[in-house]
């Protein structure tokens, strides 16, 4: 049975993987949450800390075709396909943000990766949920998690560690729908990287969204009202 704080009309794809979530919750350590004191509670909730993100196979695929886009093939910046002059142009512009300072650097890969158009899995794929790499997401354009994966991504390409950054799965309730954001943790405040918001803003502003679960590349967190 699903806690409280999830409701009903979630949609079926992340209905199936909190359900998976709570299945294994009991087998986590209740005092899992060593992070807390480094990473700011978002949206006001506790969370269980666990390591075993194979429980994540989207996100394990998308990190697996992200470090194989290192062997793309040469050709036109005008070509349909992502290639090699494609992420020419995405690394050029993070080497254009080398030695600023982190905030500047947030908000601009988050208004770079907001300038995408947002396009549903099922139309996009053909499938329920797919999780794109930023190649993918260049050439396709891509939904809530397409955008956190490509400014997690490219802000890990600027110095950010995993220990900085979550990409929190969560229910928004004003929409009533799934959603997907990149948190980062910047000295000390949670500031959420939003494909529906066009600045970054801090967590505590945002009062409908509540978390299911966030993950980076080494761990991930199941989520709790506080």
């Amino acid at each position: 049975m699903f806690p409280r704080f999830i409701p009903r009309v979630i949609p079926r794809a992340i209905l199936g993987a909190t359900a998976l979530l709570m299945s294994v919750s009991a087998a986590l350590p209740v005092a899992a949450n060593t992070t807390a004191s480094a990473f700011p509670s978002i949206f006001s909730t506790r969370t269980t800390k666990s390591s075993n993100i194979a429980m994540f196979p989207k996100w394990g695929g998308a990190l697996s075709r992200y470090f194989s886009e290192r062997q793309l093939t040469d050709a036109s910046c005008t070509s349909t396909l992502f290639n090699q002059c494609h992420l020419t142009e995405w690394k050029e512009f993070l080497t254009s943000l080398k030695g600023k300072g982190k905030l500047s650097q947030v908000k601009a890969v988050n208004a770079y990766m907001n300038r995408q158009r947002y396009f549903t899995d099922p139309r996009n794929y053909g499938v329920k949920d797919y999780w794109a790499t930023p190649g993918q997401f260049f050439e396709r354009n891509g939904d809530c998690e397409d955008y956190a994966i490509a400014k997690f991504m490219s802000l890990r390409a600027l110095g950010f560690t995993n220990k900085e950054m979550r990409i929190v799965v969560l229910q928004d309730m004003n929409l009533r729908v799934g959603h997907a954001i990149l948190v980062v943790n910047l000295n000390g405040q949670a500031l959420v990287l939003d494909n529906q918001v066009r600045s970054v803003v801090r967590a505590e502003t945002i009062r409908h969204y509540r978390p299911i679960y966030s993950i980076n590349e080494h761990n991930w967190w199941l989520h709790r009202r506080g």
